[in-house]
């Protein structure tokens, strides 16, 4: 098995959590019977995204009966039976962190993996935009993978798609797919949202997909939105505007295969020149 239809749902947010997760609900199922067989949420889908809206939105994310949101992402993945990337949530820790948390579920509602941010978004436009994800969430410290039955998928969120250690890692590990979701802005969005992703897919020779939240014009942050899939050639084959939707992709993993023969950079790297990033020490 080498080839499954991926679907990115691109989520209108609010202020009220149980609205947003009933919605999510609505879009996975959609995106379930339509065919797809991994369904990936956008970053913050149960909140708005802001670092006054973290702390109030958390959840203790250990255990799936208590936490609201971890209950509903199970029974979603298991009533679609699809795999299910959760996009984020606000995770409050036993010792009062907070973390930017995505997690994974299997088609039996079963949970696979679990990954907080690694790199948060501390970013100063002079006259246009300062944001601090700093000043209320700690930083992840690994960086995570999960199986399925066509291939092993690694995860990122938002700003970690701006650092391509974390794919290339991925990659050499045996990765075939990056999944990022994001909410880019309409600062960072037009300029990098789409480069970001195809550069990780053409570095990696891998598919990469980014799935952001709709954009809400009355909202303080607004999100980009036009969520994307790139194959292994850093082609745009799917893609959409930035109104709440869901964009389907059918990827064929092996083209992985296709393009390392024709541009075989796997056989071709000088680590007697420079180290290999992925060399586990």
């Amino acid at each position: 098995m080498s080839t499954f239809k991926l679907a990115l749902v691109q989520l209108a947010v609010g202020a009220q959590k149980a609205a947003n997760l009933a919605n999510a609900r609505r879009k996975v199922l959609e995106a379930s019977e339509a065919g797809a067989n991994m369904v990936v949420l956008p970053e913050c889908f149960n909140s708005p995204y802001g670092t006054k809206y973290f702390g109030q939105y958390a959840e203790d994310l250990q255990d799936t009966q208590t936490s609201e949101s971890m209950h509903a992402l199970s029974q979603m993945a298991k009533d679609g039976s699809v795999y299910l990337v959760g996009g984020t949530v606000p995770e409050r820790t036993s010792d009062n962190k907070l973390y930017n948390t995505c997690t994974v579920w299997g088609p039996q509602g079963e949970l696979l993996a679990r990954h907080r941010k690694v790199h948060l978004f501390d970013i100063n436009f002079p006259g246009c935009m300062v944001f601090q994800e700093s000043e209320v969430l700690s930083s992840g410290r690994e960086m995570t993978q999960f199986s399925t039955p066509w291939g092993s998928v690694g995860l990122g969120i938002c700003y970690d798609v701006r650092f391509p250690e974390m794919a290339m890692v991925a990659a050499r590990r045996g990765c075939m797919m990056m999944v990022y979701p994001g909410a880019f802005n309409t600062t960072t969005g037009p300029l990098h949202w789409e480069l970001l992703v195809r550069a990780r897919a053409m570095d990696n020779q891998i598919f990469v997909a980014a799935c952001s939240p709709a954009r809400d014009l009355a909202a303080e942050y607004q999100a980009w939105g036009h969520s994307i899939v790139a194959d292994p050639y850093a082609r745009v084959v799917a893609t959409t505007d930035e109104k709440e939707g869901v964009v389907y992709a059918d990827v064929d993993l092996g083209l992985v295969d296709e393009v390392r023969r024709a541009i075989p950079v796997y056989s071709q790297r000088r680590f007697d020149v420079y180290p290999d990033v992925a060399q586990k020490k």
